[in-house]
C-alpha cells in the first residue's frame, strides 16, 4: 500500500490551504508526532511479529467498537477482502458502551461498573484464527474493561502465539486508535463549525 501523507487529515478530510489546515498548522509538532505515530504502526520499515492484516483488522476492531465510521472504513478498506465481513460482524457483536471494570479497594471504588466481556464467536474464531481472535478478546477489555488489565490477560495472548514484543505492539496499536479517533472526532465537529 502507498503510504499515507496524513492519516488524520485524510480521515477529516482536510484540504491544503483550508480552515482547519491552518489550525492543525498551528499544532505542527502534535500533528508531525500523530503521523510518525501511525507511520511506524501502519508502514513500519521492519513489520516484526505483528502482519499488516493483523495491525489493520485490530484498528478497523477498535474504530467500530469506538463507533468511528470513517475510522473504521479506512482501516477496514486495508484488510484483505476475505477478512471483511468477519471483522464487521465480530464489531457488531462486541459493541458495548463501557468504561466497565474495577479498581482496586479505595476511593476510586465507587466507580467500579460491572459490564459484559465479551469472547469472539467462533465463526469468527475460525475465521480469523487464534491469534486475532486472542487480540480482539484483547483489545476489546482494553476499550471497554481498561481497569481490569492484568497478567492472566497477557498470558491468553502469549498462548495464542504473541511474543511480548508483539503484545506492546498491539497495547500500542489499541492506544494511538484511541488517540486518533478522539482526534479525528474533535476536528470533524469544528469543522462542522466553520
Amino acid at each position: 500500500m502507498a503510504p499515507v501523507k496524513d492519516v488524520i487529515d485524510t480521515l477529516v478530510g482536510i484540504t491544503p490551504g483550508s480552515k482547519l489546515d491552518a489550525i492543525r498548522a498551528n499544532r505542527s509538532e502534535a500533528r508531525k508526532h500523530a503521523q510518525a505515530s501511525y507511520a511506524s504502526l501502519f508502514e513500519p520499515r521492519e513489520v516484526g511479529g505483528v502482519a499488516a492484516y493483523e495491525r489493520n483488522a485490530i484498528a478497523a476492531f477498535v474504530a467500530g467498537l469506538h463507533g468511528e465510521p470513517r475510522t473504521n472504513a479506512f482501516y477496514a478498506a486495508r484488510l484483505p477482502t476475505n477478512l471483511r465481513a468477519t471483522v464487521a460482524a465480530e464489531v457488531a457483536a462486541a459493541s458495548s458502551k463501557g468504561p466497565y471494570g474495577h479498581f482496586p479497594k479505595g476511593p476510586l471504588s465507587t466507580e467500579d461498573a460491572p459490564g459484559p466481556t465479551w469472547k469472539m464467536s467462533e465463526a469468527g474464531r475460525q475465521a480469523l484464527g487464534a491469534r486475532l481472535a486472542a487480540a480482539f478478546e484483547h483489545t476489546h477489555m482494553l476499550v471497554f474493561h481498561p481497569r481490569d488489565a492484568a497478567a492472566p490477560a497477557l498470558q491468553a495472548l502469549l498462548d495464542a502465539g504473541w511474543s511480548t514484543t508483539d503484545i506492546v505492539t498491539l497495547s500500542q496499536l489499541v492506544a494511538f486508535l484511541s488517540y486518533q479517533i478522539r482526534v479525528v472526532s474533535g476536528l470533524s465537529t469544528l469543522a462542522s463549525t466553520l
